[in-house]
C-alpha cells in the first residue's frame, strides 16, 4: 500500500515538473498552441488587409517635374493648334461603263490637313491632298477650316508632285493668320521629342507626341529623304506639321508605313517631308509657280569622308554608291566609288547639302563636278536634267 502511494506521489511530482518546464518554454516561444495557431490565421488575414490599404496621395512636390512637363505640352499645343487647318476637297472621278468608256464624273470627298506658313494665309499641305480637286460652275471645290471653326475658300498657288507638297492660299481678304516658322531639319536628331498635329479621320485639332525614330536614311538626288517618327499618324493627318518643342515645323506629315498592303492605320512608323525640303519647294513655288528641280541620278553613302586637299585643308567628300543607267551622272562619266569633292565649284559641309545643291541646279545647265578617283582629282561635266516624274 505504501509502495503504491509512493509511486503515485513520484508520478505527480514528475507531471508538475513537466508542466512547469512546458509553461516556461511557452513564455519563450510565443505563438505556440492550439488557440495561438487558430489565431495566427486571423492575424494573417489582418496583415493582408493592412497591406492592401491605399497608399497616401503624392504631393505636388513629388511630381513637380511631371506637372511641369504636362503644362509645357499643353502650352505647346495651344500655341500650335491655331496654325493647323483641315482641308476638305471634292475630287472628280471618272465613271465608266461596262465597256470601259468614260460616261461622266462623280464627286469624291477628300480630307487632309495643312499648316499656315505665312500671315497672308499661305498653307503648306501634301500634293496628294489637293491634286484632283474638281470645279463646280468654275469654283474650285476646296475648303479650309481653322481650329476656331471658321471656313474659307482657297486657291492653289503651286504644287511639287515629286516631293508631294502643295502650297495653297486662304481667301481671307486682309485678315492676318497665325503662321508657324520652319526649323532647320538638318539639325533634327534621332530621339528628339516631336508633336504631330492634324485631323485624323476628320477629328480636328488632334495632337500626338513621340520622338524622331530616324532621320534621313536614303541619300539620293531622285528620291526625297524622309523623317521617321513614332507619333500617331492616321488618314487625315496628311499635310499637317510635325513640330519640335519650340513649336517650329520640322516636317510635313506625308504617310504611314504599316507593313501590310491593305492596312491603313498607324503601326508605329510615321513619315514626314523634312522642313528644309518643304521650305525650298515653297520658295520655288512662290518664285516661279512650279518648282523644277535638277536631277543627276546618283546615290551616295550616308557617311561623308574627309579629303585632304593640295593646300593641306580638310574637305568633306561623298562616296558615290550607285549611278543610274542613262542618267546625267552616267553620261558625264561618274562611277561607283568616286568621291565627290565639289559640285558646281562649291564644296559642302554634309551629304544633305550636296543633295540640296543637286536639286537646286537648274535643268539644262552644265555643271562641273570635281571627284577624287584613284587618288587623283578629276573634273567631269554633267548636263543637269529635270527630275523625272515621280522622282
Amino acid at each position: 500500500m505504501l509502495e503504491h502511494l509512493r509511486r503515485i506521489i513520484i508520478a505527480l511530482a514528475i507531471f508538475v515538473a513537466a508542466g512547469l518546464l512546458f509553461r516556461q518554454w511557452r513564455v519563450n516561444h510565443e505563438g505556440y498552441g492550439l488557440f495561438d495557431m487558430l489565431g495566427s490565421a486571423q492575424n494573417e488575414r489582418l496583415k493582408t488587409v493592412t497591406a492592401k490599404a491605399p497608399v497616401s496621395k503624392l504631393t505636388t512636390g513629388d511630381v513637380a517635374g511631371l506637372i511641369k512637363l504636362s503644362e509645357e505640352s499643353a502650352n505647346l499645343a495651344a500655341a500650335v493648334l491655331p496654325s493647323v487647318v483641315s482641308i476638305n476637297t471634292l475630287s472628280a472621278q471618272e465613271v465608266r461603263d461596262v465597256f470601259g468608256f468614260v460616261r461622266g464624273y462623280r464627286g469624291s470627298p477628300g480630307l487632309g490637313s495643312g499648316v499656315i506658313v505665312s500671315k497672308e494665309g499661305h498653307v503648306m499641305t501634301n500634293y496628294h491632298v489637293v491634286k484632283d480637286i474638281a470645279k463646280v460652275n468654275g469654283v474650285l471645290q476646296i475648303k479650309v477650316t481653322t481650329e476656331q471653326h471658321k471656313s474659307y475658300a482657297a486657291e492653289i498657288i503651286g504644287m511639287d508632285p515629286a516631293l508631294d507638297v502643295a502650297l495653297i492660299r486662304i481667301k481671307g481678304g486682309n485678315e492676318e493668320f497665325p503662321a508657324l516658322a520652319f526649323a532647320n531639319s538638318d539639325e533634327v536628331r534621332t530621339g528628339e521629342m516631336v508633336f504631330a498635329v492634324g485631323n485624323p479621320f476628320g477629328l480636328s485639332g488632334t495632337v500626338t507626341r513621340g520622338i524622331i525614330s530616324a532621320t534621313q536614311r536614303r541619300l539620293s538626288d531622285s528620291v526625297s529623304d524622309l523623317l521617321q517618327s513614332d507619333t500617331v499618324i492616321n488618314p487625315g493627318n496628311s499635310g499637317g506639321p510635325l513640330v519640335n518643342v519650340r513649336g517650329e515645323i520640322v516636317g510635313i506629315n506625308v504617310a504611314i508605313f504599316s507593313g501590310e498592303e491593305k492596312a491603313q492605320s498607324w503601326r508605329g512608323v510615321g513619315l514626314a517631308i523634312p522642313a528644309n525640303d518643304a521650305k525650298t519647294a515653297m520658295q520655288a513655288i512662290l518664285k516661279q509657280g512650279v518648282p523644277e528641280g535638277g536631277y543627276l541620278g546618283i546615290e551616295v553613302q550616308s557617311e561623308p569622308v574627309a579629303i585632304n586637299s593640295s593646300s593641306g585643308a580638310t574637305m568633306i567628300g561623298a562616296i558615290v554608291e550607285l549611278v543610274m543607267p542613262g542618267s546625267p551622272a552616267a553620261i558625264a562619266g561618274l562611277k561607283k566609288g568616286d568621291v565627290i569633292q565639289k559640285f558646281g565649284g562649291r564644296s559642302f559641309d554634309n551629304i544633305r547639302q550636296l543633295m540640296l545643291l543637286i536639286r537646286q541646279a537648274r535643268p539644262g545647265n552644265q555643271i562641273p563636278i570635281t571627284v577624287v578617283r584613284d587618288g587623283q582629282l578629276v573634273t567631269l561635266i554633267a548636263n543637269i536634267e529635270p527630275r523625272p516624274p515621280g522622282k
